[in-house]
C-alpha cells in the first residue's frame, strides 16, 4: 500500500477520535468535515470516483452544512462569540456584564 494511502488512513483515525473527544461543538463539525475530505480522496485513490464525489458533496458539503445550521439555531456559535468578546473584554482590564 502506498506511504500516502496510509497517513491518509491514519489521520482518518485521528480525526475519528478527536471529535468523539472533542466538546465544542463548532470544532466538532470542523473536524468531521476534514474526516470527510480525507475519505473522499481515499476513494479516489481507491479508483471509486462516484463514492468519491458522493462523500465530498453529501459528507463534507450538505451535512456540514446542516450542522452548522442546527448549531446556529440553538445558539452554539453566538453563544461562543459572547465567551470570546467576554475572555478579550477581561484581558483589555475593562469590566464585564457580570461585574456591573
Amino acid at each position: 500500500m502506498n506511504v500516502i494511502v496510509m497517513l491518509m488512513l491514519v489521520f482518518l483515525i485521528i480525526c475519528a477520535v478527536a471529535v468523539s473527544m472533542t466538546k465544542d461543538l463548532l470544532t466538532s463539525v470542523i473536524i468531521y468535515m476534514a474526516y470527510s475530505m480525507i475519505m473522499s480522496v481515499v476513494w479516489i485513490t481507491m479508483e471509486s470516483p462516484d463514492l468519491a464525489i458522493t462523500e465530498a458533496a453529501v459528507g463534507a458539503g450538505v451535512t456540514t452544512l446542516l450542522f452548522f445550521l442546527a448549531l446556529k439555531k440553538i445558539h452554539a456559535i453566538d453563544a461562543r462569540n459572547e465567551v470570546r468578546k467576554a475572555h478579550a473584554q477581561e484581558k483589555l482590564g475593562g469590566e464585564t456584564e457580570h461585574e456591573k
